[in-house]
């Protein structure tokens, strides 16, 4: 009996040691990777002169180029390999969700299963190529008309330095694209969030100093900052309520008669999230409403009187943003929940894998019953992004807070954690599981058939 007990707790110290060993391995390697790009943000492009990038930035940072800085991790304002980031994969990878609702080819590549997915990611990466030597070129030729009080930003402009340009903002976004394919693969989370979370998180020490010392100079009240910080824990307390909050669809499969025995009656759930459109809404929104007060930034005197009036109406703050930018925030959440969630084509999977919802007739009524739902839990989701993302752009736009505490950084700061800590929590939980199953084989009889 004292050797078995042994044996019994040297198997179970050893698949806790294996196992542990392994979740760091994978946590080290998305340290490492992460390390591997903020580095990356440091590396400048050849033949750019960074200071004027920097000082466009101070001019115009409260415009797309201050949102799009703050994804790259100021690696936009520094005018370095990862200027682009992983953003042109993010945007390939949502016109292929959304050819797959209007391309009949592509919409059969999803029902494909793994092979499909497989070809669509090949697609995505091709578009990711596509557009990011697009958005590079744009670059390599407004950095080639940019003075500063330095001089120009290019010091040798022509094609050379287009192609140079070119060249480096693409690898360096091909080069993120597979960092966080690796990521995803080999460590823990989502590579390409985990990308676009380090960017940010990186700049909140700066955006905290800078509030900090708007307090010790007397622009923002200590009080001021104490309920600021306040409101910031609560408000994050509300996204991980809300992120976390989803609807439970009862699915009963009916029994089964095989041979002499029964199998099937069982009931189970399928969750609708409330949130089903995550962070999408408020960075199309944003993009959209800071498109024409750039434009008119840069400009400046020669814009045309309408965009001068559109640049102004539009500010930061005014009324017309904030209802205009909750507007927005609302439209696209409906229209990617439609785009990601298909009630015709879930209610068609239950019918064919015989399972139902009770009191619901299988085919066109679950899908009807799947677009009610839905639409309600979409409503309640849209004026919860809503509210979020217009508070923080009331304290910026009226109280001089960094921009970095913007609502769709927080909540893509909290989601990004929120699934980090859920896969670690997984490797853990897989791990409980081994031993126990490791501990039901080492007992007397443990394995046999009775």
């Amino acid at each position: 009996m004292a050797s078995a007990a042994e044996q019994l707790a040297a198997n179970l110290n050893l698949g806790v040691l294996s196992k542990a060993t392994e979740l760091k391995k994978r946590i080290w390697f998305t340290l490492a990777a992460l390390v591997v790009y903020r580095v990356g943000t440091y590396i400048p492009v050849p033949g750019v002169d960074a200071s004027v990038m920097g000082e466009l930035l101070r001019q115009h940072g409260s415009g797309i180029l201050g949102m799009f800085n703050m994804f790259t991790g100021g690696a936009l304002g520094r005018m370095t390999v990862f200027a682009l980031n992983i953003m042109p994969y993010i945007s390939a990878s949502i016109i292929v969700q959304l050819m797959q609702a209007a391309v009949p080819a592509l919409e059969q590549l999803k029902k494909e299963g793994e092979s499909g997915r497989k070809k669509l990611n090949q697609y995505t990466r091709y578009l990711t190529v596509v557009i990011a030597m697009l958005q590079s070129y744009g670059i390599a030729v407004g950095l080639e008309s940019m003075r500063g009080s330095f001089g120009p930003a290019v010091l040798d402009p022509g094609y050379f330095f287009r192609l140079t340009c070119m060249v480096t903002l693409t690898g360096g976004t091909v080069f993120l694209m597979w960092l966080g394919e690796q990521i995803t693969a080999r460590g823990v989370g989502n590579g390409i969030s985990l990308i676009i979370f380090s960017g940010i998180v990186a700049n909140l020490p700066h955006a905290l100093a800078n509030l900090l010392e708007l307090g010790r100079t007397g622009a923002l009240s200590p009080f001021f900052i104490l309920m600021f910080l306040v409101i910031a824990v609560l408000v994050v307390a509300f996204i991980v309520f809300m992120e976390r909050a989803h609807r439970r669809v009862v699915v009963q499969y009916p029994k089964r008669q095989v041979g002499t025995r029964m199998f099937g009656g069982d009931s189970t759930h399928m969750p609708l999230k409330v949130n089903t459109s995550g962070v999408i809404p408020p960075i199309f929104a944003s993009s959209i409403l800071l498109i024409p007060a750039t434009i008119s930034g840069f400009a400046g005197t020669g814009a045309p009187g309408w965009l001068s009036w559109i640049g102004t109406t539009l500010g930061h703050g005014t009324p017309l943003y904030m209802v205009t930018y909750a507007a927005l925030i609302i439209f696209f959440c409906f229209f990617y929940t439609a785009v990601v969630f298909n009630p015709q084509e879930t209610a068609d999977n239950l019918k064919k894998y015989g399972g139902f919802i009770p009191g619901i007739r299988p085919g066109v009524a679950t899908a009807e019953y799947f677009d009610y739902v839905l639409t309600r839990l979409t409503a309640v989701g849209a004026l919860y992004v809503a509210a979020v993302c217009l508070l923080p752009e009331i304290l910026i736009s009226h109280y001089g807070v960094p921009f970095y505490f913007g609502g769709t950084s927080l909540m893509i700061i909290v989601s990004v954690t929120m699934d980090t800590v859920t896969q670690i929590q997984a490797h853990l939980l897989a791990h409980q599981y081994e031993g126990l199953i490791r501990r039901s084989r080492l007992r007397p009889g443990g394995g046999r058939g009775r």
